[in-house]
């Protein structure tokens, strides 16, 4: 195979499988499908969400100028009060006689005759009333009459209001029409419906249109019948655009519009000047109740807990005047459930581009933020409603889950690979690893470097198999295996396999401290080795065990470092010549008689630090060709060599009498 990482990739795609990029695009994909879902088949919950968002839409943009057609003539608080403070302060003058009409609640239907006659003739385009009249006036047929008479005149300007209410029956909910009593009704007037759409999931008042539709009405024999907004515009003769959508567009809180108290139209001083002023001309007047006492015609909207119900009218009637009524720019829920389902996934898409784990999470919580930008631009100056919050938060979610999987990752990958290493490699080497594991995963996809190899092997170990049993022979190794382990552990060498009794270790792999620092390392773990495995062959001894001899091989030079093996196992190794130097050199020992055996390379970097024997050149199996010189390693400088002088000698002594030298 010459590409040495081909088959790393084939074995391995399972395991790409569980790169937290993989477990973050897997979390995307549940997110924008379970978002796409609940966003397509419209539940509460969502419904509820995105209502809040436009409230909260509405409250960021605040109040906006109103169109000045559109007038509140008010039945409020001071109007209630009106008569009896004027009538009182001023003994019943005569100019002050229309006040009479509205000295007790509920007033007199004269005034309401009144106010059509003085507003049409200050030049009212229309009169709309947000007041049912569905039962005979408690002055008697003569206080209707006058009421009937002004609206056979003039009633081609006038809107009177109906509605469908729900009543409880024994059969469950009724519902009614309730509408103007007949001497009203059958006159020139419209009928505008003064019910608003019903509460939204978060219950306000939304939505333009018709709240029962005919699939409803139809089967109860009743009419469909136009809002109260459609109605006053028609009776005003104003045509306005056809609505793009069925939603509100609210100017701002309570007493946005011009709102003029009813009472002061009875006044002949401020009578006056509303003629002076031609505050009429013009106008579309809605008249309907304001006061917080006498009445509960009040609905939650965007702007306030609490907006009169002619305020309500007021604003849809502005959102057609202007065109500004706000549609969905979905309006089919599975077109809704498709565009989300496709946005969050390409943004999910987009933030696994990331690298780095917590720009992963702030590109989600900023992407959030630009959409929730998005789409408050959208909705204030397009009048266009976009899915908010279930992208808002499925893009905050994807961030997270990569910043999630992520860290849980490089956690497990940190503990596996700590676990994995302490079993090789020194603790202090184990941390420089752990400091920066993204260079080493690398180094583990294939890396060429520098090493020093060591290769140490049992002398006469198939002779011991033979003699001794399987059980001592395995604790045996074990204790060798032990010492040698910790003797290479100990000098920053990181053991890369046993090869039945032989050892395999590296210096400068995965964690370089130095070209001679990795050579002297080697040395050093050599000489430890040497010292171990003579303190437990005196050990063996005394047990009446066989004691154990070894020889072992260095060399340094490059080699070809990476994770290797299939997905069944894998493991950290090297390969290259120097690795096959290494090996062939320690087969040497026994040739030539000596426990540690270093090549040229290796002497080069540590001659000033170690006495060693110049053994000459020698050929190595397998590569005939080209003959290494060797040395025997004796010790440090300025240490005593008894040791090397006392281990050489028991060697060639076991070796003369061992029948596998």
């Amino acid at each position: 195979m010459n590409d040495p990482l081909q088959w790393q990739r084939k074995s391995s795609r399972w395991v790409r499988w569980r790169s937290p990029d993989r477990v973050g695009l897997l979390l995307t994909a549940f997110l924008a499908a379970s978002s796409a879902i609940a966003v397509a088949l419209d539940y509460q919950g969502v419904q509820w969400l995105e209502r809040h968002v436009q409230t909260l839409f509405f409250r960021w943009r605040g109040a906006v100028v109103p169109p000045e057609e559109v007038i509140i003539l008010a039945i409020d608080n001071q109007s209630l009060a009106a008569a009896q403070k004027y009538l009182t302060d001023n003994n019943s003058a005569e100019s002050y006689a229309n006040l009479k009409l509205i000295e007790s609640w509920p007033w007199r239907r004269a005034v309401y005759s009144v106010a059509i006659e003085r507003l049409l003739s200050a030049g009212a385009k229309s009169i709309s009333f947000d007041i049912l009249f569905d039962l005979p006036s408690g002055y008697g047929e003569a206080d209707d009459r006058r009421l009937q008479t002004m609206l056979q005149n003039r009633g081609d300007r006038v809107v009177l209001a109906t509605a469908y209410l729900s009543n409880a029956g024994p059969e469950g909910e009724i519902l009614e029409r309730f509408e103007p009593i007949s001497e009203l009704k059958n006159s020139p007037i419209q009928l505008g419906l003064v019910n608003f759409s019903a509460l939204e999931a978060d219950g306000r008042v939304h939505r333009l249109g018709h709240i029962y539709g005919e699939e409803v009405l139809h089967p109860l024999g009743l009419e469909v019948l136009p809002p109260l907004a459609d109605v006053a515009l028609q009776v005003a003769r104003i045509n306005y655009p056809q609505p793009k959508g069925e939603n509100i567009f609210f100017f701002g809180p309570q007493r946005t519009f011009k709102t003029i108290p009813f009472w002061q139209i009875l006044v002949p001083d401020w009578w006056e000047t509303f003629l002076q002023e031609e505050t009429f001309k013009d106008k579309i007047v809605l008249i309907g109740s304001t006061s917080s006492t006498e009445f509960s015609d009040y609905y939650p909207t965007p702007f306030d807990e609490k907006m009169p119900g002619v305020e309500i009218h007021a604003n849809a009637i502005a959102t057609l005047l202007e065109g500004k009524s706000i549609a969905l720019a979905f309006p089919n829920p599975g077109g809704r459930g498709l565009f989300v389902l496709f946005f969050v996934g390409g943004v999910g898409l987009a933030i696994s581009r990331v690298r780095q784990s917590w720009r992963q999470a702030a590109w989600g919580g900023i992407g959030s933020v630009i959409w929730i930008g998005i789409s408050y631009l959208t909705f204030t100056y397009g009048l266009l409603i976009l899915p908010t919050m279930i992208p808002v938060g499925a893009i905050a979610l994807t961030g997270f889950s990569f910043f999630a999987s992520s860290t849980i990752h490089d956690k497990l990958e940190k503990r596996r690979l700590r676990n994995t290493l302490t079993r090789y490699v020194a603790e202090p080497v184990v941390k420089e690893i752990l400091k920066e594991p993204d260079d080493f995963c690398t180094m583990l996809q294939g890396k060429k470097l520098k090493v020093a190899v060591l290769f140490s092997d049992i002398r006469g170990f198939t002779t011991l198999c033979f003699k001794m049993p399987p059980e001592q022979l395995i604790v045996q190794l074990n204790i060798y295996f032990h010492g040698m382990v910790e003797a290479i552990v100990g000098a920053g060498g990181t053991l890369d396999k046993f090869i039945g009794d032989a050892v395999m270790a590296e210096f400068g792999f995965p964690v370089s401290q130095g070209t001679k620092k990795d050579a002297m390392n080697a040395v050093r773990a050599a000489l430890t080795m040497r010292q171990e495995l003579a303190r437990l062959r005196q050990y063996w001894r005394m047990e009446g065990r066989s004691p154990l001899f070894n020889g072992i091989g260095i060399s340094y030079g490059e080699v070809v470092a990476g994770d290797i093996g299939s997905w069944r196992r894998r493991e950290y190794a090297v390969l290259g010549d120097t690795v096959n130097v290494a090996s062939r050199v320690e087969g040497l020992t026994k040739q030539l008689g000596t426990d540690i055996l270093i090549t040229e390379s290796l002497y080069e970097l540590v001659k000033n630090e170690v006495d060693a024997i110049d053994l000459g050149e020698h050929p190595l199996k397998g590569r005939e060709e080209s003959k290494v010189r060797l040395y025997s390693l004796v010790g440090l400088k300025g240490e005593d060599n008894g040791l090397y002088r006392e281990v050489v000698g028991e060697l060639r002594d076991y070796l003369e009498r061992s029948s596998d030298s």
